[in-house]
């Protein structure tokens, strides 16, 4: 079961409503003039609103749905349509069934079950199905002595080349997924380095820990987890869990693996990209 807390009535909804199987999810794209100028017209909200609706596709996935998402979009020109592309695809957003449709039930075959927004806009066809608003972005200016915050609508294929750890979006996603979906996030330098540091150290921990027997996940683990997606998509529960779970004696490497290696389904940040790497202390 999976229950969203519905912007217009503030209460928990099971999506799809039981007993059907198949979650019908529309992404409202903002209008390219709600963010902050990148040259594209894209800002970070463009980036954490399809995010959210594919980390609410990958939760309804680990619960056994069957999910098609739809994206609609304002008019984009070319250069904007190629640069939305570039942006889903490093950040690890699958992509929708449909993007630009103007006919989102048409394009689901049935209406919306969930339409995903960002906050402060109004889609004019979220008309039935549950609402969820996404809390903006804004980048901090930079700081004496503090890292720069990137591009973040540049960063499909033009990282700054003098900041080469910047050209690792998934940092981005990390960041972005850390604090709840409905709460605004300001990203900053300090921030964005903390999670490159973080998703350095998991993807090692998880390629040793990979060399080790696997074990079978902890019962209260997947509990804890499961219960956090499907109660309207506690995303940030999971990672305080995970850094937990990777400080726990009690938990064996195996099952450590097996954990991050589920999880990650969900979260959608390669953690097992580094296995078979080896690393010199």
């Amino acid at each position: 079961m999976l229950r969203i807390a519905d912007t217009r009535t503030g209460h928990l909804v099971e999506v799809p409503a039981a007993p059907r199987r198949l979650l019908r999810s529309c992404v409202h794209l903002p209008d390219t003039g709600t963010g902050p100028d990148t040259g594209t017209g894209l800002g970070p909200v463009h980036l954490r609103v399809p995010l959210i609706g594919d980390v609410l596709a990958r939760t309804a996935e680990l619960n056994g749905l069957q999910v098609v998402t739809v994206l609609t979009t304002p008019e984009l020109t070319h250069e904007q349509a190629r640069a939305l592309d570039r942006v889903m695809a490093v950040l690890g957003i699958h992509p929708p069934a449909v993007v630009g449709a103007h006919r989102p039930d048409a394009a689901l075959g049935g209406p919306a079950d969930l339409h995903v927004t960002a906050a402060g806009t109004t889609p004019v066809d979220a008309g039935s199905g549950a609402l969820i608003e996404v809390g903006q972005v804004a980048t901090a200016p930079p700081t004496e002595g503090a890292p720069a915050v990137p591009d973040l609508a540049a960063l499909p294929g033009l990282p700054d080349a003098t900041m080469p750890e910047a050209a690792d979006p998934l940092a981005v996603r990390l960041l972005l997924l850390g604090r709840p979906y409905a709460t605004p996030v300001t990203v900053t330098g300090p921030a964005l380095a903390e999670a490159r540091r973080t998703l350095r150290d998991w993807r090692r921990s998880v390629a040793d820990w990979a060399q080790q027997p696997s074990r079978p996940i902890p019962t209260d683990l997947l509990r804890q987890s499961h219960t956090a997606l499907s109660e309207n998509l506690d995303v940030p529960a999971v990672l305080t869990l995970l850094a937990v779970v990777a400080e726990r004696p009690d938990v064996p490497p195996g099952a450590k693996f097996e954990t991050f290696a589920h999880l990650d389904r969900v979260l959608g940040l390669d953690l097992a990209r580094d296995i078979g790497h080896q690393y010199s202390p």
